[in-house]
C-alpha cells in the first residue's frame, strides 16, 4: 500500500515556528504564514527584535548623543573585530564604521561569537539591525 503525502496546499498555508521549519501544533492556519512561503503570503523575517526585560533589550528611550565621535586611526589593521572587543559595548551608546563606509549610532542588544544586532539611529528613530563582525570596521562605544 502506497501512503500520499497530504496536499502541498495544506502544507504551505501552516504556521512554522521559524526555527525548526516545523508546524506548530494547535495554531490554525492564517495570516502569519510560513516564514519563508509561496507568494502572496506574509512572510515574518526569521531574525526580528529581541523581546524580554522591558527597557533592557529595547531601543533607548531618547536619541543619541548629538556628535559624531572623531574616528581613531592608530595604524593598525585588523580583518574583523574581534567579539570580545565589542562586548563591553552592549547597552551603550556605540558609534559603528562599516566596511562599505556607512556610519551610524548604535544601541547593541546581542554580541555573538561573529555577529551583533540591535538598534540603529535613522536620525529620527530607532530601527533593528544586524551585522557581521567582519562588515565592522571600527566602533567606539559610550
Amino acid at each position: 500500500m502506497v501512503m500520499n503525502m497530504p496536499d502541498e496546499r495544506y502544507q504551505a498555508q501552516l504556521p512554522f515556528d521559524g526555527f525548526f521549519r516545523r508546524p506548530i501544533p494547535g495554531r490554525p492556519p492564517g495570516p502569519s504564514g510560513p516564514i519563508f512561503g509561496p507568494p502572496g503570503m506574509q512572510e515574518v523575517p526569521p531574525f526580528g527584535p529581541p523581546t524580554g526585560v522591558p527597557g533592557r533589550q529595547g531601543p533607548p528611550q531618547g536619541p543619541p548623543p548629538s556628535f559624531i565621535p572623531s574616528r581613531r586611526d592608530d595604524g593598525i589593521s585588523i580583518r574583523a573585530v574581534d567579539p570580545g572587543s565589542i562586548r563591553p559595548c552592549l547597552f551603550r551608546y556605540v558609534y559603528i564604521w562599516l566596511e562599505n563606509g556607512r556610519q551610524f549610532w548604535a544601541w547593541l542588544v546581542f554580541v555573538g561569537p561573529r555577529s551583533v544586532a540591535g538598534w540603529r539611529w535613522t536620525g529620527f528613530n530607532w530601527v533593528f539591525f544586524g551585522t557581521d563582525l567582519e562588515n565592522i570596521s571600527s566602533f567606539v562605544c559610550f
